[in-house]
């Protein structure tokens, strides 16, 4: 067992929002070996999901933060474990809080991107009592038989608490496991009360990414370790991923899988081996992540002949030298030409992710990128506004620039501002007409499925600049939501229904009763009883 043998089985809740975690599934899951009781409290968070959609009014008829406290209450946990972005980090704050008033002597340990970038802003709060930074899976463990023995003397690995006379116990940084085959696989027994897992499985292969792009989390993330950190790219076994995959497949009758990692491509031996016998035992649809480096066209013929029907691929800018010099993206145009016709060549349906708004880069680069994607027409092009995350360079950048102040970083790193493009830059004086002709190109780019090959002039942004902004933000959503549809996409059809199933839940008042309980330990059942909520335990 991973965390050693348990003095008494410890009561633990997770706290989740907006989408399943997967660290939650795999932490649960060392958490339940070691004999603890371990139980989620869940926030759909619909219509302000921190990630899709931010609609205030509909998100205050759904607000379901309640619900998360009555779950709470109901474990009674002697152990508060949450995991925040950046984005929803004052959320978890005030969950914190109201949890630490209802259950005297309640523990709360921070972890996660946002804890590791701030440790020691986050252990301000009075609310939190430990701060566990980069991986948890040991000292998640450690933390607990601590708390089991009175407490934690001696540092710990990877985590930090406060000493009680104004300072910080900082427990050295522990490289990165190295053997991901001994961490349990991603079982979802935490999440079935609260996602609809058959709609679209989602799993991760691998941990880290060979690049440090600066407005990344692996651009702090893996350079967290002191001294010696390992490898950071590792990699799960064949044989250990597909005994996950075959176990969910029994369980949940699922349609289709996203895998999550960072590139799923990175390693071309594994991922022939893998896809050889994905395609004989699960032979189900399936979405990934690639680098224009790390494909080519025997690798998507590979992917397609798997079932692999979507797949994401990061461009973000087209200016060679922009992002050589400001983003640590050293792909270079040909290499997306490349594999954008590898994609086309086996029919498999590519996302492209695109950023607006970074700094310094030159106007010319949104031409660029449209007219790489009238050449190679992509499915769907993605787009996001810059958005400065803590711990990142490109937040150092965006200080040398006078992009962003000071105060501007310290309301990100206390997560008090978030979409920094919208609510600050594209503010400034000049940056209205900056933001109008993003807005311009980011329609073009959505509406380029429909528009016939050769009369792709017809929807030039040029030609949508002199509209409002609003107007080509409506555009914009309008035909990304008919590209999606059109072409199936997996991602849109889960999150449908799972805000239906929220949505339905919510109106009719059930959510708060759909609770995991505590959780002991669990055996596949039976396919037909796929649909049934884990079993509870009895100690």
């Amino acid at each position: 067992m991973l965390g050693g043998v348990p003095m008494h089985n410890m009561r633990v809740t997770f706290v989740a929002q907006g989408w399943e975690q997967l660290a939650i599934s795999q932490l649960g899951e060392i958490l339940l070996a070691d004999g603890h009781e371990v139980s989620l409290a869940f926030s759909a968070s619909l219509f302000d999901d921190r990630y899709h959609l931010c609609m205030p009014k509909l998100a205050r008829f759904f607000d379901d933060r309640a619900d998360v406290l009555a779950q709470i209450e109901r474990s009674r946990p002697e152990l508060l474990a949450l995991s925040p972005l950046t984005s929803n980090y004052q959320w978890m704050l005030s969950v914190a809080r109201d949890a630490r008033a209802m259950i005297p002597g309640l523990k709360v340990v921070f972890g996660g991107v946002h804890a590791s970038a701030v440790p020691d802003v986050v252990l301000e709060q009075p609310e939190v009592d430990f701060a566990c930074v980069g991986e948890g899976d040991l000292a998640l463990p450690a933390l607990i038989r601590a708390l089991e023995a009175g407490g934690p003397g001696a540092p710990i690995p990877n985590l930090r608490w406060r000493d009680g006379q104004g300072g910080i116990v900082r427990g050295p940084q522990a490289p990165f496991i190295q053997d991901l085959d001994s961490l349990p696989p991603f079982r979802k027994r935490l999440w079935e009360p609260f996602m609809r897992i058959q709609d679209l499985y989602t799993t991760m292969a691998s941990r880290g990414c060979p690049y440090r792009c600066t407005f990344c989390f692996n651009n702090f993330f893996a350079n967290l370790p002191d001294g010696e950190s390992g490898k950071y790219v590792r990699q799960r076994s064949v044989d250990h991923m597909m005994a996950e995959l075959l176990e969910a497949k029994q369980r949940y009758g699922m349609r289709a899988v996203a895998f999550e990692d960072d590139i799923f491509t990175v390693r071309r031996d594994w991922l022939h081996a893998f896809l050889e016998r994905y395609k004989r035992e699960i032979r189900l649809p399936f979405k990934c992540l690639t680098h224009p480096k790390y494909i080519d066209d025997e690798t998507a013929g590979w992917l397609a002949e798997a079932g692999c029907t979507w797949i994401l691929m990061g461009v973000q800018s087209v200016d060679e030298d922009f992002k050589f010099k400001n983003l640590r993206r050293y792909e270079r145009t040909n290499h997306v030409e490349k594999a954008l016709e590898a994609f086309e060549r086996h029919g498999i349906k590519a996302k492209l992710d695109h950023m607006f708004g970074l700094p310094d880069e030159p106007i010319t680069a949104q031409d660029g990128a449209w007219k790489l994607y009238v050449k190679h027409r992509p499915t769907r092009v993605q787009s996001y506004y810059t958005t400065y995350l803590p711990g990142t360079e490109l937040v150092s950048q965006g200080l040398e620039r006078g992009e962003i102040t000071p105060e501007e970083v310290e309301r990100l790193e206390r997560g008090l501002d978030f979409r920094f493009f919208r609510d600050h830059i594209a503010k400034k004086p000049g940056e209205k007409e900056r933001l109008r002709r993003f807005k311009a190109y980011e329609a073009a780019f959505k509406c380029l499925p429909f528009v016939p090959r050769g009369r792709e002039s017809l929807l030039a942004p040029h030609r949508l600049e002199h509209l409002p902004i609003p107007v080509n933000s409506a555009i914009a959503t309008t035909a990304d939501l008919i590209a999606m549809a059109r072409n199936r996409s997996m991602d849109l059809r889960a999150y449908v229904l799972h805000y239906l199933h929220h949505g339905v839940f919510k109106r009719f008042g059930a959510t708060a009763s759909r609770t995991t309980g505590a959780l002991g330990t669990w055996t596949p059942p039976d396919p037909a009883m796929a649909d049934e909520p884990p079993r509870q335990a009895t100690a």
